[in-house]
């Protein structure tokens, strides 16, 4: 009973945290509503998921509802998949074929209808065991497929977004990459948790299966509070790029004999288009812009923006984040060489050379230098 008990009391706070994280998610100004609303429908779903350990006594003789709290669950990793394309994405918006989405849960409840939903009352009452109907069965299967579905979708999606930055963006937002990576690793160690207490739940290890519960609701409850601390100390956290960016391999041609000689012609005209970006780089110091993207040094020198990812991106055999912040180390490096600035602080001097963070700053004079700015 002392086991029951702490496992309602810990499902209760956790629902009211899932809500609350639902009331911030959509009451708090930011430009990423559409985001915002995704994730809060996520934590609505995973409430009414999450309720099922101390609401069951209160509506079992509701069959129809019983069998509607159990198959909610399936649209929480479409809402999570769908709320990571919306963050990695500034310009993602919801179509008509995202309801493709929804397959699973409707499907579901196809299975269901004629049986159970349709049933009457005294029929309904042969559903005593419900734990093992084949249907239940079928559900749990279902979820599990669908979570390696979308958990390894997002991997992909989180994959893409951080190579086409790199190529794309100086000073990216590491920290949406890393806060999307860590929440999705997260999601998918807790849900190996829920499918071990899934097959312990058909075991002769029952005691173990009840105590895997307390844990998972544990892991639920402090993944919660640790992705309300996140919201609350990030409101404006993310910064999205645009999906229809490419990877420069994805527009590269592929080599044969006649690419391979248009190559070797071009050799002496890259050559000097290197030259001159390199010249420009040093002349007029673009790279203090921490804002500075691919696209606006594009229209600085002249190069169209898929030309000058080529060159730098497959020619310079460069990330455009890496070519820019080398720069940007090389000055900072002048500045802490120079006696007459010897006054200026770290801070400072990362926020002249064009960072406009310590720790990529640290990082990248690390990745140049194999020394810290303090050496």
């Amino acid at each position: 009973m002392d086991r029951i008990s702490l496992l309602q009391g810990i499902a209760r706070i956790g629902v009211f945290v899932s809500l609350l994280m639902a009331f911030f998610l959509l009451t708090v100004k930011t430009e990423n509503k559409l985001a915002n609303r995704l994730f809060a429908w996520f934590f609505i779903v995973s409430a009414i998921d999450l309720c099922g350990f101390f609401v069951l006594d209160y509506i079992q003789d509701y069959v129809n509802l019983v069998i509607f709290r159990w198959t909610i669950c399936l649209l929480a990793m479409p809402l999570f998949y769908l709320y990571v394309l919306a963050v990695c994405y500034s310009d993602f918006k919801l179509k008509w074929k995202h309801l493709v989405h929804l397959f699973p849960i409707v499907l579901v409840n196809l299975v269901f209808l004629p049986r159970l939903y349709l049933a009457s009352d005294t029929e309904k009452e042969i559903f005593e065991f419900l734990e093992q109907m084949p249907e239940i069965y079928f559900i749990q299967v279902l979820i599990e497929l669908q979570y390696v579905f979308y958990i390894v979708s997002s991997f992909l999606i989180l994959k893409k977004y951080r190579e086409i930055y790199l190529e794309n963006y100086t000073n990216p937002s590491t920290s949406t990459y890393k806060y999307l990576f860590q929440m999705t690793t997260v999601f998918l160690i807790a849900h190996c948790l829920v499918a071990l207490k899934n097959v312990l739940r058909y075991s002769d290890f029952r005691q173990l299966f009840l105590w895997l519960n307390v844990v998972v609701g544990s892991v639920a409850l402090f993944i919660t509070c640790w992705l309300v601390m996140k919201a609350l100390n990030h409101p404006e956290l993310f910064r999205g790029i645009n999906s229809k960016l490419q990877l420069t391999k994805d527009f590269l041609p592929e080599e044969n004999e006649v690419t391979k000689e248009i190559i070797s012609n071009k050799d002496e005209f890259v050559s000097s288009q290197i030259l001159a970006l390199k010249n420009y780089m040093i002349e007029k110091e673009p790279y203090l812009d921490p804002s500075l993207t691919i696209q606006e040094l594009s229209n600085q020198i002249n190069i169209p923006v898929r030309d000058l990812s080529v060159l730098i991106n497959h020619r310079m055999n460069q990330h455009f984040f890496d070519f820019v912040n080398e720069y940007r180390i090389q000055k900072a490096m002048h500045i802490l060489k120079d006696q007459s600035k010897s006054q200026l602080t770290v801070l400072e001097i990362l926020y002249e050379v064009g960072f406009n963070s310590k720790s990529s700053f640290n990082t990248s004079f690390k990745k140049y230098t194999n020394l810290t700015p303090t050496s």
